[in-house]
């Protein structure tokens, strides 16, 4: 199920940015008493009672703007408006109605049903008898809260988790289908390998288009197996994102890997595997997708006998940290070893559903353990007592320790990496859990 977006916006210098830390709970975007210091959108996840959501920080909106930034801050704000799930209008109660509220208003009006009015700087009580005089927006109560203290934060949160629960609930959830996040660079080759995939190997059941910067959504049958593509547009780096639907979209590819089973990481074979290349897998793994990286464009390379083993081991030094993801070499222009990614969906999903029975798991963690024990800097002894598998997509494994807390980084990874030399789970990530005699670490 994808994760709900909630869009903060309002005038300038109203709080938006203290309140998107809050809500938060970092420093993400720079709070500044200067109005309009957030010129683009910053989005963060965030989480509020088991809820998991998208906020976005908007820039201030000056309706009648007549200076270039300034149409631009409210352009980009108009697009999250449009694409958000639920929006935070925030006011400022110590300044009370302006005329910019009132044409903000204006804008949000035709979207009231998803707008929640947040009168922000209600520091006491004696300054929740101002917020009535927002009733005239026509957002009926406004809800008060201080987010630079975070006065009623949490009550507010929960108002959002109702909204969003609400939300949630309409959509449909297709356990039979696996999804899978195309993804990569601008001019990877993305919608070429979503039109190859289309036109040879499967059969379209329903085509949703969408504009040429959404996620584009195409079901495919294939042996028998449903696919949900999602053809994102390219993540460019930050700095080259302008204000607008560009940066937008850079949330909506982030949405997709989240929407995803498995993604598919397109790296272009003429060009080096870049920091957003690693920026993206990384987002993937830590966010325990599937992954398969895709090398696009090989027909265009000179090759010798050591190519394929150059590029391989360019891969495991620069993305170490999806070492596990299989890689296939393809044209999407030309169909070379396209036909193949299917197949490797198909072994990729299965290996994401592998379970393994306890009993094996304790032979294994009796090897391993035996290879090379815990130990702590402490001195104090920790032990692992057994392990069992309690999930699968992601493989989910939990180990029963005298104390997690002296179950070190070092040798979780060491304990992630031996479970994958036995059992494979070829792009797969796998999650570990430590379990201390009565609480999870």
């Amino acid at each position: 199920m994808r994760k709900s977006i909630v869009a903060i916006v309002g005038r300038p210098n109203v709080g938006k940015s203290t309140l998107f830390n809050r809500i938060c709970r970092k420093r993400s975007a720079i709070v500044d008493f200067e109005e309009g210091v957030t010129r683009d959108r910053k989005y963060e996840e965030a989480e509020w009672s088991g809820q998991n959501f998208v906020v976005v920080d908007t820039g201030g909106i000056i309706p009648k703007a007549s200076n270039s930034i300034d149409k631009a801050v409210k352009f980009q704000a108009e697009v999250a408006i449009e694409e958000a799930d639920f929006i935070l209008f925030v006011v400022d109660t110590k300044t009370g109605t302006t005329a910019i509220d009132m044409e903000v208003a204006k804008i949000l009006s035709p979207h009231r049903d998803k707008v929640l009015l947040v009168a922000n700087k209600v520091d006491n009580e004696k300054d929740e008898l101002e917020i009535y005089d927002f009733l005239q927006l026509g957002f009926g109560d406004p809800f008060p809260i201080a987010a630079i203290h975070g006065r009623n934060t949490g009550n507010f949160l929960d108002e959002v988790v109702k909204n969003i629960d609400t939300l949630s609930s309409k959509d449909i959830i297709e356990e039979d289908v696996i999804k899978v996040a195309i993804v990569g660079k601008p001019n990877v080759g993305k919608s070429s390998l979503v039109n190859r995939l289309s036109g040879t190997e499967g059969n379209i059941v329903t085509d949703i288009p969408g504009t040429t910067r959404d996620s584009i959504d195409m079901n495919l049958n294939y042996k028998n197996k449903k696919f949900t593509f999602i053809d994102t547009a390219g993540l460019r780096r930050k700095k080259r994102i302008k204000y607008g639907v560009e940066y937008f979209s850079t949330m909506r590819t982030i949405e997709s890997i989240n929407r995803a089973d498995i993604v598919l990481l397109l790296l272009d074979a003429n060009d080096d595997i870049s920091t957003q290349d690693q920026r993206i897998a990384s987002y993937a793994a830590r966010n325990y997708k599937e992954i398969i990286l895709i090398v696009n464009k090989w027909d265009l390379i000179k090759k010798d006998n050591s190519t394929i083993g150059k590029y391989i081991a360019k891969i495991k030094t620069e993305l170490k940290f999806v070492e596990f993801a299989p890689v296939i070499f393809i044209s999407a222009l030309t169909g070379q070893r396209a036909h193949k990614i299917f197949e490797l969906l198909l072994e990729v999903d299965e290996e994401s559903k592998k379970r393994i029975p306890t009993s094996q798991l304790n032979k294994f963690l009796q090897k391993v353990t035996a290879k090379f024990p815990p130990a702590h800097s402490s001195g104090k002894h920790s032990m692992i007592y057994y392990c069992s598998q309690v999930k699968t997509q992601p493989p989910t494994f939990v180990f029963f320790c005298n104390n997690a807390k002296l179950i070190t980084t070092h040798y979780r990874r060491y304990l992630n990496n031996q479970l994958r030399d036995e059992f494979k789970f070829s792009g797969t990530t796998i999650k570990t859990i430590f379990r201390s005699r009565e609480k999870v670490v």
